[in-house]
């Protein structure tokens, strides 16, 4: 008798338990709230902003960090014991470390020495450890060393944001965008305005537009040291700048794997200190304190809004709030900090003033768009 043996691969226990951790995790979870913020003078034009500084780790990179875990459980990355690393000193280790928490996983984030001590003591509160380098470029190969050495698993943020989201549902930040969106008077968005850390936000936000196949532009905005926009307008993925980015969580050096330039229908260059003087209006009529990348993409949203009013365009414009200010009171909110590294807010305050107060506004950003000859 001919005997057909079959064989049927399934998840080990644990990674069927890891699953279900984090399902349960986000069954436990909320949306964030899509604010409505009303500007006099700009009443055809909406403005709204995302809040993702409402997750349980207080920023975007939740989103991100549950994404890669499942990608990496997925893919027989990450097991049982695995230590997870990643090269990250800011919002993405914070959240890591709470879902290696949550999975009962060692965790390393490689950070250079200089990052502020209110970071460290906020990724070793969720039991992750922190492996410091004289030099931010210095941490991806501290981190692939790391991870070889100890037999675990290295994230590596940058080259896996753009493919660990499903952009075409699972909840992902666009899908949620326009649920939100629906009941307002203008639920397809004329554009959404995000910053680019890793690229993953801005490739699932403009994989999702083209999928559903909206009438709505993705703007990239990008800090005044970043590779990105020039890449964007140039076309040269080794294009490299020697500063660091002045505004944390958005800009890089050099252009990154995540970073889709194709699916961008505009990109603006804003300067960092309009970014830190937006963070400062918008304490004053939200009264909160938001980060900087949040500074980048209102700027960033408002040239567009004026643009519109300009043109007598009605719609709504989406943007993000990447994380709370609370983080960032010893830099963007010190007078001390900004005084010592010479950085001047008036000229950018006086502009935000002036377009709150009279709906005026003098275009600002140097921008570079795929429909401009």
């Amino acid at each position: 008798m001919h005997q057909t043996t079959r064989f049927r691969r399934a998840c080990t226990n644990w990674q069927c338990a890891a699953m279900a951790k984090l399902e349960a995790d986000f069954n436990r979870s909320s949306d964030t709230h899509l604010l409505k913020v009303d500007l006099p003078h700009f009443h055809g034009v909406q403005l709204y902003l995302k809040d993702e500084s409402t997750h349980i780790t207080g920023s975007l990179k939740h989103r991100l960090a549950r994404s890669l875990f499942l990608y990496g459980i997925a893919n027989g990355w990450i097991k049982e014991g695995t230590t997870v690393v990643e090269a990250s000193s800011g919002s993405t280790a914070i959240s890591e470390a709470y879902f290696a928490r949550l999975l009962e996983l060692p965790f390393v984030a490689v950070m250079p020495r200089s990052t502020s001590p209110e970071k460290v003591a906020l990724i070793e509160s969720y039991g992750a450890r922190c492996h410091f380098v004289e030099a931010a470029s210095q941490m991806h190969d501290a981190a692939v060393q790391l991870a070889r050495a100890s037999g675990g698993h290295f994230m590596d943020q940058f080259t896996f944001a753009e493919r660990a989201t499903d952009w075409r549902g699972n909840n992902n930040i666009a899908e949620s965008i326009f649920s939100q969106l629906a009941r307002e008077p203008h639920p397809v968005p004329r554009f959404i305005v995000c910053g680019a850390g890793t690229g993953g936000t801005s490739a699932t936000i403009g994989r999702y537009i083209r999928y559903r196949s909206f009438h709505t532009e993705l703007c990239v905005v990008d800090p005044e040291h970043s590779a990105y926009f020039d890449y964007y307008k140039t076309d040269d993925p080794e294009v490299f700048v020697a500063q660091g980015s002045g505004v944390e969580g958005i800009g890089r050096p050099r252009t990154e794997p995540s970073f889709l330039p194709k699916i961008v229908d505009r990109m603006l260059k804003i300067p960092d200190a309009a970014s830190y003087a937006t963070v400062h209006f918008l304490r004053g009529i939200l009264h909160r304190a938001l980060g900087a990348s949040t500074g980048t993409n209102v700027w960033g949203a408002l040239e567009l809004m004026a643009e519109m009013h300009a043109a007598g365009e009605t719609g709504s414009i989406v943007t993000l709030i990447c994380d709370g200010g609370e983080r960032y009171l010893q830099t963007y909110f010190d007078e001390g900090w900004l005084a010592r590294n010479k950085i001047d807010l008036g000229p950018y305050r006086q502009r935000l003033q002036r377009f709150y107060d009279a709906g005026e506004w003098q275009p600002l950003a140097e921008q570079a768009s795929r429909n401009a000859p």
